[in-house]
């Protein structure tokens, strides 16, 4: 199965598509989408919306993984990362591929073992599990490997059950 997991932040988006089997993944592609801050925020929300339509019609996933909304101290940062989510969801909707969601600490268990992991472990484990010469440069595009590999994770564990 095809992957595609979005790590949502208004100044930078990280995406990654994998492919797996509920078992082993390899990474198909991953990026991140750096929007100007000097443009106003509805601007950087097209620019958002439009790469991740892009990356989904590029790379063709059957399903998505996003995370979900957490508690956040600044209220305007909380509110900015709601709005980024809306338009990753919005771009997977049209695509009309599933979306999953999980909470910060299921990705980091599922792909660390460890619910509050630190970004530096999740980058270590998405390379591991990846099998990559090296850590990706982009926490972001960790983190969005890592909602993928989460994704797959569940996906793997419910075809598991399904089949028993």
């Amino acid at each position: 199965m095809r992957i595609l997991g979005i790590d949502c932040g208004s100044i930078r988006t990280g995406v990654g598509i994998i492919e797996s089997d509920g078992m082993r993944h390899s990474l198909i592609y991953t990026g991140t989408i750096q929007t100007n801050t000097a443009k106003p925020f509805a601007e950087r929300l097209r620019v958002i919306h439009e790469n991740i339509l892009q990356v989904v019609t590029t790379h063709q996933p059957e399903t998505a993984a996003v995370e979900e909304v957490f508690n956040h101290a600044n209220v305007q940062s909380a509110l900015k990362l709601a709005h980024v989510r809306g338009v990753a969801m919005l771009a997977i909707a049209q695509a009309g591929i599933p979306c999953n969601e999980y909470s910060p600490n299921a990705i980091k268990l599922s792909v660390v073992g460890y619910g509050k992991a630190q970004k530096h472990q999740v980058q270590l484990m998405v390379q591991t599990l990846l099998r990559l010469p090296e850590a990706l440069a982009s926490e972001d595009a960790a983190d969005a490997l890592a909602a993928a590999i989460c994704c797959a994770n569940h996906q793997g564990f419910q075809n598991k059950f399904r089949k028993s």
